[in-house]
């Protein structure tokens, strides 16, 4: 074996809790190495310790890189020798342009000076190669978060890279980008580029990886050598879990009633580009006991319609009738919107869906503070009582509510958005990619507690990238492209073919 990474024997703890036990892991030079295992199980913790996120001292074990024993103080001596990571966490400047972030920390320069125009020049060439059609002067703020994304797998290639980190990178990329992205992969094995993709999209991992390594509860339980012959995903969640999941999806029979939230002639402007109308007169229905999912690809303008139905939080010159129940509400500012019974989920949790410094009791409670207060003085009793109700009921992994949910691993801060606005008591809950980076075995949780809330009579708004999740959650399926809805369909007559036939006829693929 031609390795140009060991990590031998790597245990790690934080304030008590064994993040990594005795792990190892190799990779070849020219290998696509394939890291699974649940939300918790150590993935990224084994990375940040690789990149000198987690500095040498910190933990226990040995990193050989070129057959060397490295020693990392922090991630600008990895980056020296070649090794990139990119973090699930983006990492740019929002009120930067593009290419500022891409060449931030090593601009071209001419003479001590910045050459811009050089600059400009290889953010193009990077831009297209990550299949990223937004000029290099475009203001990060200015652009969602898989595009985002975009940019920073962009600013990794603008180094020498050798040994290339993708932690979740298709997470917030639709299916044709996440395939541009593995192709991209590919090319580079071919080039001799090494690569570890930490990823929850085991059909992703099977298409490309060599070998995947499967790490459960902080330990490497098995390494799968996957070349020349596929590997079926069962046996992947089956070392991820340590049981076999017999369906991906919970079965369901919906009980349908009466129109709980109906939308009219909906329609929203862009809040910077004023001329630009981003949602185009739509309607939109939800039934109580229903779970209506959103389709469409990136761009489509299914974020935009839930936020700007949720207090107006996104857009300008938003007009329209949105009723509840019947009665026409006042959705004009967030607290109205959650008073009338809403609640959204947003697909950017740690940006806008959680305070990453506070712990798991203040999180829970945030939206409704109410429910834990005497007057205007919070009931720290009740308020404990809350969390630790929602933290059993969601499986929050945690040691206590009072660990900061900032070190939390992603899909337990999911749960924790999931049951801050649970807290508040919607009666039509909107879900914005909920599932994105969580494991197998989350997701299954999180399925049910969905299903749990259409049972009790609750509206589910189901808006997903991942057709299967869509086909096997959802009780009817609205597709949106170029910010109209051009098609819907039942469960029993939706499939992947028809949802994307129904995108491709009513507008152009962006």
């Amino acid at each position: 074996m031609n390795a140009i990474l060991e990590m031998r024997g790597i245990s790690k703890n934080f304030t008590g809790v064994k993040a990594l036990s005795d792990v190892s892991l190799s990779v070849e030079h020219g290998e696509i190495h394939a890291l699974c295992g649940e939300n918790g199980a150590g993935k990224s913790t084994l990375m940040k310790v690789l990149s000198g996120v987690h500095p040498f001292g910190s933990y226990d074990g040995q990193i050989l890189y070129d057959g060397v024993e490295r020693h990392f103080r922090d991630i600008n001596d990895s980056e020296a020798l070649g090794i990139i990571i990119i973090h699930q966490e983006l990492a740019l400047i929002p009120l930067l342009s593009i290419a500022e972030n891409i060449f931030l920390s090593a601009p071209p320069s001419k003479y001590g000076v910045i050459d811009r125009d050089e600059v400009w020049r290889r953010s193009r060439e990077l831009l297209a190669k990550v299949g990223l059609n937004e000029s290099p002067d475009t203001l990060v703020t200015n652009i969602g978060v898989g595009k985002q994304q975009l940019v920073e797998i962009a600013k990794a290639l603008s180094k020498d890279v050798k040994l290339l980190i993708l932690d979740e990178p298709t997470a917030s990329l639709n299916e044709t980008d996440s395939a541009a992205l593995l192709d991209l992969l590919v090319e580079f094995r071919e080039q001799g580029i090494s690569s570890v993709l930490i990823s929850h999209k085991l059909n992703e991992v099977s298409r490309v990886a060599d070998r995947i390594t499967v790490l459960r509860d902080g330990r490497s339980v098995d390494t799968i050598d996957s070349r020349g012959h596929a590997v079926e995903e069962d046996r992947i969640i089956r070392k991820m879990v340590d049981r076999d999941l017999e369906h991906r999806y919970p079965t369901h029979t919906p009980a349908v009633g009466e129109v709980m939230l109906k939308v009219e002639n909906w329609s929203v402007y862009h809040p910077i580009h004023a001329e630009r109308q981003v949602i185009r007169n739509v309607d939109f229905e939800v039934r109580r006991g229903e779970i209506v999912g959103i389709a469409g690809l990136m761009g489509a303008g299914r974020t935009e319609f839930a936020m700007s139905l949720f207090g107006r939080s996104y857009g300008r010159k938003i007009t329209g009738r949105a009723t509840l129940n019947g009665r026409e509400r006042d959705l004009s500012t967030v607290s109205r919107a959650i008073e009338a019974g809403l609640a959204y989920v947003t697909e950017d949790r740690k940006a806008l869906g959680l305070l990453l410094a506070e712990d798991i009791r203040k999180n829970v409670t945030l939206s409704n503070l109410d429910g834990v207060s005497h007057g205007t003085v919070i009931d720290d009793i009740a308020e404990l009582k809350v969390a630790n109700d929602y933290r059993a009921r969601m499986r929050i992994r945690s040691s206590s509510v009072y660990q900061e949910t900032g070190k939390l691993s992603g899909g337990n801060q999911q749960k924790v958005v999931l049951s801050k606005w649970l807290f508040t008591g919607p009666e039509v809950l909107i879900l914005d990619e909920p599932t994105r980076g969580i494991d197998v075995g989350a997701k299954y949780e999180i399925y049910c507690i969905i299903q749990e809330l259409a049972d009790a009579g609750k509206a589910v708004v189901f808006i997903s990238s991942e057709m299967p999740e869509l086909l096997g959650v959802c009780d009817r399926i609205c597709v949106m492209n170029e910010g109209r809805f051009v098609g819907e369909f039942s469960a029993a007559e939706a499939t992947q073919e028809k949802i994307m036939r129904s995108i491709m006829r009513n507008g152009r693929m962006e």
